[in-house]
């Protein structure tokens, strides 16, 4: 079976990893996986990247942009079956349908003659023009009067109601399955457009041999933390980024006890490190945007606590590392959150946007030794029983040999 992931990147944001760690556990099960991106950082003769727009269309964007309707502008996108790998694919299994390099309208082209899958990692492929909607359920009635136009993808103009309209059209003439990696996003796929077609929930699959507790002593003389401290960590690709909820770390970590504070050091992953550092007040080790697991495994392995704030989240891949590296978690209730972290099992959930519960997390996790190796240990376990390689691409392989001979 010849399988064709059409995404965004390769690699370089949450849905690029994802796609590419699915890709990589297919390679595994024998089958014929291949990659078709926007823009392709890895070098694999089973990667491309889609053909360079054409120049009226590079032209149009920015008239489109302010329109509030910028992907109708990429016209390369009809160049597609033209392409090697999708002329030999069996079957497509789309990824991030947005961010510059895919027009969704293309989508009744594309599937007419290919069975497909669309691997949803948030919310844009029901929305008007968000990923995330937040309190916002408009959604649900046809978009329109966008409360966040400046959310990403950021638009011009609050053309949402037009652009819902022609995802609606779009499904209306399109053959598709939807897989969603979380129970929450299942939930609100089927109570949106997507409604009229088969929805899966399929979690992301993580690399439990690459991702794995290493000794943490060891890590932290590595990282050149002070083996007396106790290690609280937060990553995202970038720091400060509203939605990872980078403030409501701050105030949480401005809450806490001076003795504690005197004890901790904070290790950050991501972009923008400086920022959050020069703020709080609490000695702190920034490692940058990181994109080799094994770095990462050592920086969750030094970590005490994997503190993740976010105010709007699918599954995210950072909760899958951690419990994979035996590192228990903090974070709010929030989307597909609570599916990895589970108050009294492997972390703490703290109500959303309360960062006095978020600090109270903290301390009591910091406080209580017992319960944390006990946590540690349940984290590993979920990582291995739920969340493996294996166990998502094989889910996947039933998925597209139930598509194929429907």
């Amino acid at each position: 079976m010849n399988v064709l992931h059409i995404n965004r990147l390769d690699v370089g944001d949450g849905a690029g990893i994802a796609a590419y760690r699915l890709h990589q556990g297919l390679l595994t099960q024998a089958f014929n996986s291949r990659l078709l991106v926007g823009k392709a950082a890895i070098s694999d003769n089973k990667i491309a990247s889609i053909p360079d727009k054409y120049p009226v269309a590079t032209k149009l964007h920015q008239l489109m942009w302010r329109l509030g309707l910028s992907n109708l502008s990429i016209i390369n996108t009809f160049d597609i079956p033209k392409h090697t790998f999708y002329q030999e694919a069996h079957i497509l299994n789309f990824h991030n349908v947005l961010g510059g390099y895919f027009n969704y309208l293309a989508i009744p082209y594309l599937t007419k003659d290919k069975p497909s899958i669309l691997t949803l990692h948030d919310m844009w492929s029901f929305t008007g023009h968000c990923t995330y909607g937040y309190e916002c359920e408009r959604w649900k009635i046809g978009c329109g009067k966008c409360p966040y136009p400046d959310e990403f993808p950021t638009i011009g103009m609050d053309n949402t109601h037009i652009e819902w309209k022609l995802k609606n059209w779009v499904y209306a003439r399109s053959q598709l399955t939807f897989v969603a990696p979380s129970k929450w996003l299942v939930n609100q796929a089927k109570q949106s457009i997507l409604n009229r077609f088969p929805i899966y929930h399929i979690p992301y699959g993580i690399d439990t041999e690459a991702f794995q507790p290493l000794e943490p002593e060891q890590c932290r003389s590595l990282l050149g933390i002070p083996l007396n401290k106790k290690v609280l960590m937060f990553g995202a690709i970038h720091l400060n980024d509203r939605r990872k909820g980078g403030d409501l770390l701050l105030k949480a970590l401005q809450s806490l006890p001076e003795s504690l504070k005197a004890e901790i050091i904070l290790l950050t992953m991501g972009y923008c490190g400086d920022t959050i550092s020069s703020s709080i007040g609490i000695p702190s080790v920034n490692l940058g945007y990181v994109n080799n697991d094994r770095i990462k495994s050592i920086a969750f392995s030094a970590a005490d606590l994997f503190i993740f704030p976010t105010r709007a989240d699918n599954l995210p891949l950072v909760l899958q590392e951690s419990l994979a590296c035996a590192t228990p978690i903090v974070s709010f209730n929030i989307g597909g959150v609570p599916d990895m972290v589970r108050s009294e099992v492997t972390g703490y959930l703290a109500e959303p946007e309360n960062t006095q519960d978020l600090c109270n997390g903290i301390i009591k996790l910091l406080e209580d030794t017992k319960q944390r190796e006990s946590m540690e240990q349940n984290c590993r376990t979920v990582a291995l029983e739920e969340y493996s390689l294996e166990l998502q691409a094989k889910r996947y392989i039933d998925l597209y040999s139930k598509v194929l001979q429907s």
